[in-house]
């Protein structure tokens, strides 16, 4: 089960939100204040934080950058603010998303699973599929002597095929997982890339090659000869 952490110092909106998310399937822990949220993010392994702006003491601007500091999880921040600038001081202190106060349950509960799809990407350092090996930490792909060095979202499309081998990844699921649920492009983009990684595929391996599941997706196959 997802961990959630709950900051909010409105104790109110902290057991409104805790309920919705908690109602949703997520494991919910609650902080009223971020010296209480950093206590918890000591003890426990989360998956996602939302934080409030507008708290006395530590703000959620600066839990914020302490957490992404420190830890490797999203942070969505609740705002009773809707102005660019707040925005700005958001994303910079390195939130993943925002919400405004007030705000439709089913939309908190949207982002946050949008959030955590984004986030489910491999992380496994190495990969193996078929004769090709690639190293995440280096952002290498390799087969026997030969050693590709992929732009990085060719890579990050690669590894997310790669850590399924099989499996069929709709359009709409890769699109939101390497380029973000809020990307304003078209998915000529992803054909694109697609093309151009198997292009790079076919020089240095010849087991392994990128399917098109028409109407649907792509799959990494192996082929045992």
């Amino acid at each position: 089960m997802r961990k959630i952490l709950v900051v909010d110092d409105d104790k109110h909106i902290l057991e409104l939100v805790s309920i919705h998310v908690t109602q949703s399937g997520y494991q919910v822990l609650k902080a009223e204040n971020g010296i209480q949220a950093l206590g918890i993010l000591e003890n426990e392994l989360l998956d996602l934080a939302i934080v409030d702006v507008m708290m006395p003491g530590l703000n959620g601007y600066e839990l914020t950058k302490k957490i992404r500091n420190d830890r490797d999880i999203p942070v969505l921040l609740l705002t009773a603010k809707g102005e660019l600038e707040d925005k700005e001081k958001g994303f910079l202190a390195g939130s993943d998303d925002y919400i405004v106060k007030p705000f439709e349950p089913k939309e908190l509960l949207y982002r946050i699973a949008a959030i955590l799809r984004r986030y489910d990407k491999p992380t496994d350092t190495m990969l193996q599929v078929g004769s090709i090996l690639i190293n995440r930490k280096r952002f290498e792909v390799a087969a026997g002597a030969s050693t590709l060095l992929l732009p990085l979202k060719e890579f990050e499309l690669l590894s997310l095929l790669a850590s399924k081998p099989n499996q069929v990844f709709e359009r709409a699921t890769i699109m939101e997982k390497i380029w973000g649920y809020d990307y304003e492009g078209d998915e000529q983009t992803l054909t694109t890339h697609i093309k151009r990684i198997r292009e790079r595929l076919a020089k240095i391996a010849n087991d392994v090659e990128i399917s098109t599941v028409r109407g649907v997706g792509y799959k990494l196959e192996v082929h045992h000869s």
